[in-house]
């Protein structure tokens, strides 16, 4: 396992960070921990609507997910559907302010937050890299 599986395995330190390395290494790192990597295109995302769609596609949420945020908070903290050891959202070509007004990035930061503490404590690596 290379280094950067290694470190991807350690549940304590899973949280979010801005992507140090290629696209390519973070996906071969993933595949290699045996985690699921969610890979969401956040390229011309313009509002919370947006948003919720491509992670909503990245995840492959199940059909009737709610499109809010209470829904995208309970979906990233179940992935019932997607049987992992671990897992990587990736979220690409993401701006600072993730195509949304103020107050919904400070939602959507929340989510992301909350969700990889809600895996911390259940021992399961949730990292978010942004790149």
């Amino acid at each position: 396992m290379n280094t950067l599986a290694q470190r991807l395995d350690d549940p304590q330190a899973a949280g979010i960070y801005s992507l140090g390395c290629g696209v390519d290494e973070l996906s071969k790192a993933a595949d290699s921990a045996g985690f699921k990597l969610l890979d969401a295109d956040l390229k011309d995302i313009r509002g919370k609507r947006n948003l919720l769609d491509a992670l909503a596609r990245a995840a492959d949420f199940p059909p009737g997910f709610g499109a809010n945020w209470d829904a995208l908070a309970d979906a990233l903290c179940d992935l019932s559907w997607l049987k992992s050891e671990g897992y990587v959202l990736l979220l690409r070509n993401a701006t600072g302010t993730l195509g949304l007004s103020a107050n919904d990035r400070e939602i959507a930061q929340d989510i992301f937050a909350d969700t990889a503490a809600y895996w911390r404590q259940r021992n399961r690596p949730f990292w978010i890299f942004f790149a």
